[in-house]
């Protein structure tokens, strides 16, 4: 399958990403709408990636955003709708912002992981810290990376 990644530039763009975070969080694992999309979408320091078909359909999102230790980037809302999923489009979503944090001067992703993806993230070198628990009624482990700086 073909695929492109990309920063969001553009309000077009950024709302197809909501559309994607909505059937994929909201509607397919019962997220609450109003937990989903939150004021972090709109700061000025989050950036927003988008995974694009061959047809241009949006079909997968992630963002991330710096952390209190302006060193670590928060990795969020990471989703591939299901009709695309086993394809190599998370793996290469991970890999393209993990460049661009590295690009953006951060030395360390943190993610919340669903303990159903743990595995996912730590085949991509994630490692797990602290203990399990909830958000948005479903258990999660938080994860994270030290980046390579040779990388970009």
């Amino acid at each position: 399958m073909r695929f492109s990644i990309a920063r969001v530039e553009n309000r077009p763009l950024q709302e197809a990403a909501y559309r994607v975070r909505t059937e994929v969080f909201v509607k397919e694992q019962k997220v609450p709408d109003e937990l989903e999309l939150d004021e972090l979408d709109e700061a000025a320091e989050t950036i927003h990636f988008v995974v694009q078909d061959e047809g241009g359909n949006v079909v997968g999102t992630a963002r991330i955003r710096p952390t209190d230790d302006h060193n670590t980037a928060k990795v969020e809302r990471v989703a591939v709708v299901a009709s695309k999923r086993k394809n190599g489009i998370g793996k290469a979503l991970m890999r393209f912002l993990e460049d661009e944090a590295v690009r953006s001067g951060f030395t360390k992703l943190k993610l919340n992981a669903q303990t159903h993806a743990r595995r996912f993230y730590e085949d991509l070198g994630y490692s797990p810290k602290g203990s399990l628990f909830f958000e948005a009624g479903i258990e999660h482990i938080t994860m994270y990376k030290t980046l390579d700086s040779a990388r970009s």
